[in-house]
C-alpha cells in the first residue's frame, strides 16, 4: 500500500507486473487496485502500464521456458507450481492460443503459462496477441471496477476473485468448444 502512494508508484507497478509474469509470486493487482481507487482518472493509464509490462514480463517468461527450462525444472518440480505447470501444458495441448488468453483470468499464475509456452515453443505472435488481450482485459477490468466502485468494490472483488477467474475460464472453454464444433460441422 505504501508503494501505491509513492510518487514513483507507476514505475513500481510496472516492475511488479513485469516480474510477476515471469518469476515473482505477487500479482500486480495489489498495487493496481489501490492506485486506481486513489486516482480514478488515471486508472486506465495504470491498467495500460500493467498490461504492457506484464506482456513484456510474459515474453521474458517465454524465454526462460525456451532457453532455461532445464535449469529451472528441478526447482519447479519441488515448488507448489508443478501441478499448475502440468495443467498449463494440458491446456496448451487442448486449446493452444486460448490457453494464454484464459491465463489472464485464471487463478493459475500467469508465469506458469509463460514458461510453459516457451518450453513447448508456442508460436510467438499468437502468444503475444493472446497475452495482450487476456492480460489487458483483466487489468482494465480491475482498474475500471476499482475506479468506479472504490473500497466496496475492492472488498467484493477480493472476496470473489477466484470464483470470477474460474467462471471466466469456464466461459472461454465453453465458447472455444462451441467454436470448434461449429467449424467441424
Amino acid at each position: 500500500m505504501q508503494w501505491a502512494r509513492h510518487r514513483r508508484a507507476p514505475w513500481f507497478l510496472g516492475a511488479m507486473s513485469f516480474a510477476e509474469s515471469s518469476f515473482f509470486p505477487i500479482p500486480p493487482d495489489v498495487m493496481l487496485a489501490p492506485m486506481s481507487m486513489a486516482a480514478p482518472r488515471r486508472a486506465m493509464f495504470y491498467a495500460l502500464i500493467t498490461t504492457l509490462t506484464s506482456v513484456a514480463g510474459g515474453l521474458f517468461g517465454y524465454l526462460i521456458g525456451a532457453f532455461a527450462f532445464d535449469l529451472i525444472e528441478p526447482w519447479l518440480r519441488d515448488s507448489r507450481y508443478w501441478a499448475s505447470y502440468e495443467t498449463a501444458q494440458q491446456w496448451f495441448g487442448d486449446w493452444g492460443f486460448w490457453a494464454i488468453f484464459v491465463a489472464g483470468f485464471s487463478p493459475i499464475p500467469y508465469k506458469v503459462f509463460t514458461i510453459a509456452a516457451g518450453a513447448i515453443s508456442m508460436a510467438l505472435l499468437p502468444f503475444t496477441l493472446a497475452s495482450i488481450i487476456g492480460r489487458g482485459a483483466r487489468f482494465f477490468l480491475v482498474a475500471g471496477l476499482m475506479a468506479w466502485g472504490g473500497e466496496k468494490m475492492e472488498a467484493t472483488l477480493h472476496r470473489y476473485i477466484d470464483r470470477l477467474g474460474w467462471a471466466t475460464v469456464l466461459l472461454v472453454v465453453i465458447g472455444a468448444a462451441a467454436w470448434k464444433m461449429t467449424r467441424g460441422a
